[in-house]
């Protein structure tokens, strides 16, 4: 019930409300220390009313980072391929799932996100406590613990509308909490 409550606040946007939110988000997420230093992200390609990604995936190309981009696979889990710009992504249709962008170059395997020194996570919502609200297919769920498991720990962050930063979302054993908020007017940090 909650996620479509989001995901229609979302379909009332305007593509000129995507596109500026996009443009503030990148401005934003450039100022944080930990894009500043780091020199492999794990982004993702926004797709239909999600806050625009393209301008911050383009700035840290130009800042000579490692940008890694998720390839869904059938069973939700995602490989991983470096963004080249925006001529290499492909439009790739999932069944009955939203189509996605995703980098059509060669394929680097679903531990290439162990290399990243942040992980811009895609969300729904996020709490005061950190807790991110997804979509519900799991696949970050799946990153996540690979990260654990292989005793990574890049910063995550969840990029969202400022609308989207809420009092409380229901959160399972095994959701782990991001370290910041990215939103079209600041940053939010939150203890881990």
């Amino acid at each position: 019930m909650l996620r479509r409550e989001f995901l229609a606040m979302r379909n009332r946007l305007t593509v000129d409300d995507v596109r500026g939110a996009g443009d503030a988000l990148a401005d934003r997420a450039l100022e944080l220390p930990e894009l500043a230093d780091a020199r492999t992200v794990a982004a993702y390609v926004s797709v239909g009313a999600e806050p625009g990604t393209l301008a911050l995936l383009d700035a840290l190309r130009a800042r000579d980072v490692r940008v890694l981009l998720p390839v869904l696979l059938p069973d939700n889990d995602l490989d991983w391929g470096a963004y080249e710009g925006e001529g290499s992504l492909a439009r790739v249709q999932h069944g009955g799932k939203m189509a996605l962008f995703e980098p059509s170059g060669e394929r680097l395997g679903p531990d290439a996100v162990t290399a990243a020194d942040v992980v811009l996570l895609p969300g729904l919502a996020v709490d005061g406590r950190g807790m991110r609200l997804g979509r519900g297919g799991g696949s970050y769920d799946r990153v996540l613990a690979r990260l654990e498991r292989a005793g990574a720990h890049p910063a995550l962050v969840v990029l969202l509308y400022d609308s989207e930063v809420v009092g409380r979302v229901p959160a399972e054993a095994h959701d782990r909490p991001v370290r910041a908020v990215v939103t079209p007017s600041g940053v939010r940090r939150f203890t881990a």
